[in-house]
């Protein structure tokens, strides 16, 4: 079973024409639907795959301003960068969050650590002295700040501040195709496009449901080609042609128990010189990335990949034992798609930034967006806003402000509000901030919604799931207003549960079958037994996922 909203919108995109339709909803898709929509353009918004499933959900989860892009001299790149990293911080505060880096210097590095700590300087002065200040460390500095950097061979270190996700970073995404929606874009995720043709002033996209292989077609005055690192193929599809195109990149990261209590990130170089960081995600924490040149976007994660991570993490860190294969919790592993212009096909990748363009085809009103990060999303939805409307669709409300959190006096509306109702004392001991801020970050405004339904059933205020953080309010909100169609699609994206809970105690967890039944009904079972079928393969070493279907029940 669909949702309820999927399958209202999916008979709304073949119903009528629209302004624009945007293929890809990925951080690129997603800023553009959003930015129009607010502004008064009719917006239909269709992915392959779920919101944000790609390249979106594969990230190192920072909003950062490009600090790597100092060494090959990108000076005007970081400063746009630091720009759109402290715009980010001031219009999602919740979300968009100061943390510090601890960088050690290796003896035999490239650079000394004076020089490091100058270019840390640098940074925070391009970044408009928007965070807290650099720090040059000893190595006893350094030791005391952080027990567990493995210390032989380090000079001195660095700290310094950027800035990261709270949440997961297609959460992030979504709430941009949430807010979309808010303003009256239809969208509708597993609608695959199959092609397009320009013919008398209007696009027909031809698409087919994914979840039922039905067709459909969308009509449009003007088509966004958003689709990521899957942007030349389509264009190649459509018989389009353009100024840039991409290399891609695979980063892999690897997701195991806490190492340290500290919440900062530990930022090393890896023994290939590339930038290696162990980042704090909730209870667990991340470490990576590889960087590896490729020739598709279709990737994964190789015995390679994991060695790479592992072997740099022991031998950078002091762990009172040694990280395996069985420690892994969870992967990611996804593509960076850089963008090139010309048929340049040796560009050297490593030095490649994450800089995004926009290639426009004035006489037939398509636009494709290559490249681009979380950190600069929102000048992708004011550029590409702009640029709709030089093609002569009309922008109703230029001036609508399309992104940020709600007004502060909402949301000390809000946390009084929760604070009349002692909601903070339902947070648990092992949770990392308490419950009011967590609803008010996740769901912004709608979380009021939640505290009415708290307040006509306590019950509502407790954990559906066991091992996770997730209230039954918030499913039911979730099941009414994020278009779960695959439990996958919850689980993984629109949470991080799948990230930091092994697989076995997920799948044995208490409430999981409740969870299924809430947010798909009768298709419950069905649902739950394809979700451990997609997964079964990566977790055969489980006991639960050889006996998966003892959870079906009958």
């Amino acid at each position: 079973m669909s949702s309820l909203l999927r399958n209202t919108n999916l008979q709304k995109l073949s119903s009528r024409e629209f302004d624009v339709c945007i293929v890809g909803a990925g951080i690129n898709g997603a800023v553009s639907a959003a930015a129009l929509a607010a502004q008064g353009v009719d917006v239909a918004l269709i992915d392959k795959g779920d919101f944000g499933g790609a390249t979106s959900s594969q990230s190192s989860n920072l909003a950062w301003g490009g600090i790597k892009y100092l060494e090959t001299w990108e000076f005007p790149l970081v400063w746009k960068l630091c720009k759109s990293r402290n715009h980010l911080v001031r219009n999602y505060p919740s979300t968009v969050k100061e943390i510090r880096f601890l960088t050690t210097i290796q003896k035999g590095f490239r650079f000394p650590p004076l020089l490091v700590f100058m270019g840390a300087l640098l940074y925070w002065v391009m970044g408009r002295f928007a965070t807290r200040p650099p720090l040059y460390l000893s190595r006893r500095q350094l030791a005391k700040r952080e027990s567990h950097i493995n210390m032989e061979r380090v000079q001195a270190g660095v700290e310094y501040s950027d800035c990261y996700l709270h949440d997961n970073d297609t959460r992030f995404v979504f709430n941009f195709v949430r807010s979309a929606m808010d303003f009256g874009a239809i969208a509708a995720n597993y609608v695959g496009s199959t092609g397009a043709r320009f013919e008398a002033g209007m696009w027909t996209v031809t698409c087919r449901d994914e979840e039922t292989g039905a067709p459909l077609q969308i009509r449009a005055k003007a088509l966004v080609n958003a689709c990521g690192p899957k942007v030349d193929s389509y264009n190649q599809l459509n018989q389009q042609t353009t100024q840039h195109h991409h290399l891609f990149s695979k980063g892999v990261h690897l997701i195991v128990d806490r190492i340290t209590e500290h919440r900062h990130i530990m930022a090393f170089f890896a023994s290939d010189g590339r930038l290696f960081f162990v980042i704090p995600m909730g209870p667990k924490t991340c470490i990576g990335t590889t960087d590896t040149q490729v020739s598709s976007p279709e990737v994964g994660v190789s015995d390679a990949d994991r060695h790479f991570i592992l072997d740099n993490a022991n031998k950078l860190l002091k762990l009172a034992t040694p990280l395996t294969a069985a420690d892994i919790i969870a992967e990611r592993c996804g593509v960076r798609p850089l963008a090139v212009a010309g048929g340049n096909q040796t560009a050297d990748w490593v030095a490649l930034s994450r800089k995004h363009a926009i290639d426009t085809d004035f006489a037939t009103r398509q636009l494709s967006i290559f490249g681009g990060k979380l950190t600069d999303c929102l000048n992708v939805g004011n550029e590409v806003a702009e640029l709709i409307e030089k093609m002569g669709i009309r922008r109703p409300y230029p001036g609508h402000k399309w992104y940020g959190e709600p007004d502060a006096s909402v949301r000390a509306e809000f946390l009084h509000q929760a604070r009349l109702m002692d909601l903070d004392s339902l947070t648990g001991a092992d949770a990392v901030e308490n419950l009011s801020d967590r609803l008010w970050r996740r769901y912004g405004a709608t979380a009021f919604e939640m505290l009415e339904s708290i307040r006509e059933n306590p019950r509502n205020a407790q954990r559906m799931i066991e091992h996770t953080e997730y209230l039954r309010c918030e499913i039911d909100h979730i099941r009414r207003r994020e278009m779960i169609t695959r439990l996958e699609d919850f689980l993984r994206r629109r949470s991080k549960i799948s990230l930091v809970v092994p697989h076995a105690k997920l799948l044995n967890a208490t409430g999981l079958t409740e969870a299924c039944e809430a947010l798909f009904g009768v298709s419950a079972a069905a649902q739950l037994a394809d979700y451990v079928a997609d997964h079964m393969t990566e977790h055969m070493a489980d006991p639960m996922a050889e006996h998966a279907a003892d959870l079906l029940g009958p």
